[in-house]
């Protein structure tokens, strides 16, 4: 698997305390990409999984895994495979990607079908700089949507993902 850089204990890429893989190669390149070194394929350096997961072991006080880039997508099959390791560790798994939920569910690639059973939250869509928010949360943009797979799975019905607010009550976050 081909990274970009690794942060092991992200607090901005999803809730609690993160170890985000930024994976190398994005064929979105979107305009005011934070991460343009991530685009190039040959960029980064080749990691195993089994190593990847090693560094999840590392910090007993991680809540999840997140995958960044470039686009997961473009190693959705190493991907899927890091995914689960965080999966059987107890771990949440979270995968920001330029495509959107609909043109991945379309694809009939059965590594996308892997990569998506293995997230529970799915940040989709290109980064757009005309909407480019810090009030979005865990977004670069505001027309980024933060999909709660496992309730969509669950209902059949694309569901946003809501967090609590500090009475307990389940909101969807603003933009």
């Amino acid at each position: 698997m081909r990274i970009a850089n690794l942060i092991s204990d992200s607090i901005v890429d999803g809730p609690g305390l993160r170890l985000t893989v930024f994976t190398q190669g994005c064929p979105h390149r979107c305009p005011g990409c934070q991460n343009p070194e991530t685009h190039d394929p040959s960029g980064g350096r080749e990691v195993s999984v089994a190593e990847l997961a090693a560094e999840l072991d590392k910090n007993p006080l991680l809540q999840g895994l997140t995958l960044s880039g470039g686009d997961p997508f473009f190693q959705a099959e190493e991907c899927a495979a890091l995914a689960r390791e965080a999966k059987a560790r107890g771990l949440d798994v979270w995968t920001y990607t330029g495509y959107t939920y609909e043109v991945l569910r379309a694809e009939d690639r059965p590594d996308f079908r892997a990569l998506l059973s293995a997230t529970d939250v799915l940040v989709d869509g290109p980064f757009l700089v005309a909407r480019k928010s810090y009030a979005a949360l865990f977004r670069g943009s505001d027309n980024q949507r933060l999909i709660d797979l496992g309730r969509t799975r669950a209902s059949g019905r694309m569901t946003l993902w809501t967090r609590p607010d500090a009475l307990g009550h389940f909101v969807i976050p603003e933009s």
